[in-house]
């Protein structure tokens, strides 16, 4: 007998995240197609442009979670660290962890304070994020916020209510959106394209461009206009650039086989690069 093969989506969402308190403003996502080996990008805009969203975090966070949940047959790549590392887990699955995060972490502040004091004050981090050279720690002062707000408002009404899949520690099922954990930093280092490309300088907007113009060949990507792809470039935060680095991740989860198994994984999170 002919194993089951799932159908892969065809419709790709990146979301570069934020857990600021105007994360509406913060936050991109870009949105595109699959046509055959191509990515084609038909939108890239601020969250904050999202029915019922804003540029407060709780409206703009509870629309995001919304728009995730009704993508039914897409994969939407976010950046956020899905997990802790193991010494700082307590729950026996990754399912039950994200349950249980908001009723154990109260705050984000408390989230940062709890994490530190298991770890006696030191930045541990995953399996994933050794290999796949991630930044920060999940609890790193520049990043916690965005681990804590991503893990309770976006996972944890996911799983709690079974709306989408989030491999590999879920089994992927057709009709939920494929929800990959991406890092933009470890996509750009994996093609050595990692260096300065935030501000507002002419550099910083040559280095945008130059980035855009080499992932569009390695992925390969495309746009369905050159003002969208100019709009890219100008965003001087380089949030935009993220969220279409982020589909590209997504894009490429899709065509990869799935990571080894390794318990690591399981319970810890996995990011796509």
């Amino acid at each position: 007998m002919r194993p089951h093969v799932i159908a892969r989506p065809r419709t790709v969402h990146g979301v570069d995240f934020s857990g600021a308190v105007d994360a509406g403003r913060r936050i991109w996502i870009a949105s595109g197609v699959v046509e055959g080996s191509t990515l084609r990008v038909e939108a890239c805009r601020r969250a904050e442009g999202l029915p019922g969203s804003g540029r407060d975090r709780d409206p703009c966070l509870a629309a995001l979670q919304k728009f995730v949940v009704e993508q039914h047959a897409s994969a939407v790549g976010l950046d956020f660290p899905f997990g802790l590392p193991r010494a700082l887990v307590k729950a026996r699955s990754w399912e039950e962890f994200v349950r249980s995060f908001p009723g154990r972490y109260a705050s984000p502040d408390k989230f940062r304070a709890a994490c530190r004091h298991a770890s006696d004050g030191v930045e541990l981090r995953r399996v994933t994020d050794r290999e796949s050279r991630t930044p920060f720690s999940p609890y790193n002062l520049r990043l916690y916020r965005q681990t804590y707000f991503g893990i309770r408002e976006l996972l944890h009404p996911l799983v709690r209510e079974h709306l989408a899949c989030v491999p590999p520690m879920q089994r992927l099922h057709p009709g939920r959106p494929w929800i990959f954990e991406i890092c933009p930093a470890s996509l750009l280092k994996r093609d050595q394209l990692y260096f300065p490309y935030k501000g507002r300088s002419e550099t910083h907007r040559e280095a945008r461009a130059r980035i855009l113009r080499r992932i569009e060949k390695l992925i390969p990507l495309s746009f369905t206009g050159e003002a969208l792809r100019a709009d890219v470039i100008r965003d001087p935060g380089g949030d935009a650039l993220d969220s279409i680095i982020a589909a590209c991740g997504t894009f490429r989860a899709l065509r990869q086989p799935a990571p080894r198994a390794n318990s690591a994984y399981a319970l810890e999170g996995y990011v796509y690069v």
